[in-house]
């Protein structure tokens, strides 16, 4: 475990989750399906001795998810954490997932109930670090810096016209773009890739659209565009063969780890050779414990860690404190689309300001309650001691 001890350590004693719904005027697509609102579910963990941390649990898939993840803490987790010294996030991450995973298999839900564990981990890591008096990526590694790159995300291919301008404007100099809609996503893309000045990044996630025939195809009608990797080009469930077949074909690297859960399944995508840029997402699967360490790994390993989110406030903190903690050359997914959701968190838990992520320097994520005006949003509680 980094940085924590037992020293000071109080049991847990209270659980809060929430569950919000923000309506939105212009649905985000994906090649798989369309977000209608902008769902998050935030955690907050406190200890006998008051002291708290915030989480955020992944939530955007599927439509109902927010309210059963907000269910599932309540209902099946909560009892597993109630009680337990906060002391070694990392501990009890391991010794969560393995609590769970019966009934995991049970349900036929795994995801959910990695993804509730992460949240809680992250909420976990806070209360650790804020005992500390210690800003989080401090608490991972000490002097890691509190600024990272950013690259303007959540860009669909019909919209990169009008919102591709206005993420240069607020000082982005990266950008991705989504595709997988049509057959004639190349030939925007292309001509997305010529309209950027110098030194600008162009990246492309394809939501795993394709089977190998396809994203073939696709890397040779985008090959000279000078793509910064295209993302998730194949299902995650497609044979490495596949993959290694298309990494072969592409000139630009290949992306992924969004859907990757575990550290023996990053190892193994790793070590297959095909993404050279390792994504996990700290809200969907290993939290800040989990994220932390498949991070090292892929520096170590010769590959670029970006980590992937697209959610709300706190779950962004945390993707720029591990960022922060870790090093390397990769970039803060940021979303440029509207988000209430997000966006109230500014100033709190950092800032995105001219192109780069500048983390608080105030104890945990800097974050000590949830933004004032959220509760219209609110659609689900639950409150467990």
């Amino acid at each position: 475990m980094t940085g924590a001890d037992e020293e000071g350590a109080a049991p847990v004693t209270r659980i809060e989750a929430y569950a919000y719904r923000v309506p939105i005027e212009v649905p985000v697509a994906t090649s798989f399906g369309v977000m209608r609102d902008r769902p998050a579910v935030f955690v907050r963990v406190e200890d006998h001795d008051g002291c708290f941390g915030w989480g955020e649990v992944f939530a955007n898939w599927p439509a109902a998810g927010a309210e059963h993840r907000v269910a599932l803490i309540e209902r099946d987790i909560a009892g597993l954490v109630l009680g337990q010294r906060a002391a070694d996030p990392e501990a009890l991450f391991h010794r969560l997932s393995a609590q769970t995973r019966i009934r995991a298999v049970q349900c036929g839900e795994p995801g959910p109930f990695d993804q509730a564990i992460a949240g809680l981990d992250i909420a976990l890591w806070d209360l650790v670090a804020r005992r500390a008096g210690r800003p989080l990526r401090e608490m991972l590694r000490k002097g890691a810096p509190a600024s990272v790159p950013t690259y303007a995300s959540g860009i669909a291919i019909d919209a990169a016209d009008r919102l591709i301008p206005a993420a240069q404007e607020a000082g982005f100099g990266a950008f991705k773009v989504k595709v997988g809609f049509a057959q004639g996503d190349a030939q925007k893309l292309l001509a997305v890739a010529a309209s950027l000045p110098k030194g600008m990044v162009l990246c492309a996630d394809a939501n795993q659209a394709w089977d190998l025939p396809q994203a073939r195809a696709f890397v040779k009608a985008v090959a000279g565009a000078g793509l910064g990797w295209l993302e998730e080009p194949l299902p995650v469930f497609a044979p490495q063969e596949e993959w290694q077949e298309l990494a072969r074909a592409a000139d630009m690297p290949l992306a992924g780890g969004e859907n990757i859960v575990g550290q023996a399944a990053f190892d193994a995508a790793s070590a297959a050779g095909a993404l050279q840029v390792i994504q996990p997402d700290v809200v969907k699967w290993g939290g800040i414990s989990g994220c932390f360490a498949v991070a090292k790994r892929a520096l170590a390993q010769g590959r670029r860690y970006c980590p992937h989110f697209l959610g709300g406030g706190i779950g962004l903190a945390a993707s720029g404190a591990v960022l922060a903690a870790v090093g390397g050359d990769g970039m803060l997914e940021v979303d440029v689309n509207p988000n209430p959701l997000r966006s109230a968190f500014d100033g709190m838990g950092g800032v995105c300001e001219g192109g780069e992520w500048r983390a608080s320097d105030a104890p945990g994520l800097g974050i000590e309650a949830l933004p004032e005006g959220l509760g219209r949003y609110l659609t689900a509680s639950a409150e467990c001691h």
